[in-house]
């Protein structure tokens, strides 16, 4: 497969939660990133068009085609593209098992590693029972988080100025309040038992904005985490193993993009 000159390539490339449509979006930095990055295979995991957003007010910046338009280059390019689409983006699910212009849609995948694992690849909205059974709360949700981004932009402005790194008023939350730490719990819980029914040896998802990789339910969990904040990806290399990638901490130290840490998710869990 063609490649971007100077990319990395890695065998497959798991992005979610892009929320393009959005002034949360870090789109420059999610371009910068599909500039440094060729795969094989890409699996698009949910909410990469926020048609919620979208349906209240149109927005739609130069820098939300760029992404789009990199995207279909590698598609030009020889990369197999798959779209699962979340909650945000469920317009599409209309389309499931159809092929728009190479880009494969589906509800859910299954993805055989390199040393033969296989791993179910699915948003993960569907197990999220505030977004099945109560979805004014979801939306109420969704307002609060934007709120939540709103606040951040200013505070981390005066951080900038200040010195200091960015921080995140919503993954401080997230990680600090009771309820919070038992609905992500929840939510791993059960997507990790969908795994163990579909006899996989692991589950990758997105949907709740809370990029790890760990295996405490017996099999590997991994979550792709989002480009609104943290920005981070996950790839698989060419031996099996996975890395989860976070961005913003790559630009802000360079010095890391010398040598990539191949760790299985074994050895990563907690």
């Amino acid at each position: 497969m063609a490649q971007d000159e100077n990319a990395v390539r890695v065998r497959t490339l798991f992005l979610s939660d892009l929320h393009l449509g959005t002034k949360g979006c870090q789109a420059g930095a999610l371009l910068d990133f599909l500039k440094t990055y060729d795969a094989d295979t890409i699996y698009l995991v949910g909410d990469i068009v926020d048609g919620w957003r979208l349906k209240s007010g149109w927005y739609w910046p130069q820098a939300h085609n760029d992404v789009v338009q990199k995207l279909m280059r590698k598609v030009r390019k020889g990369a197999r593209l798959i779209y699962l689409p979340g909650n945000h983006d469920e317009f599409l699910r209309d389309y499931i098992g159809v092929n728009l212009g190479g880009i494969e849609l589906a509800d859910y995948a299954v993805h055989e590693t390199a040393d033969g694992k296989r791993y179910l690849v699915i948003h993960g909205d569907q197990f999220d029972l505030v977004v099945r059974h109560a979805r004014w709360l979801a939306l109420l949700g969704d307002g609060a988080y934007s709120t939540a981004l709103f606040i951040n932009t200013y505070l981390n402005i005066v951080r900038r100025r200040l010195g200091l790194t960015y921080w995140s008023l919503s993954s401080w939350a997230k990680l600090k309040v009771k309820n919070a730490v038992n609905y992500i719990s929840r939510f791993e819980e059960l997507l990790a038992a969908e795994a163990r029914r579909q006899e996989a040896d692991g589950v990758i998802c997105g949907h709740i904005h809370h990029a790890i990789m760990h295996d405490r339910f017996s099999v590997a969990y991994v979550n792709t985490g989002d480009w609104v904040e943290p920005c981070t990806a996950v790839v698989e290399h060419y031996d099996g193993s996975f890395e989860l990638i976070r961005w913003t901490d790559r630009q802000r130290e360079p010095a890391r993009d010398q040598g990539l840490v191949d760790v299985k998710i074994s050895e990563r869990a907690a």
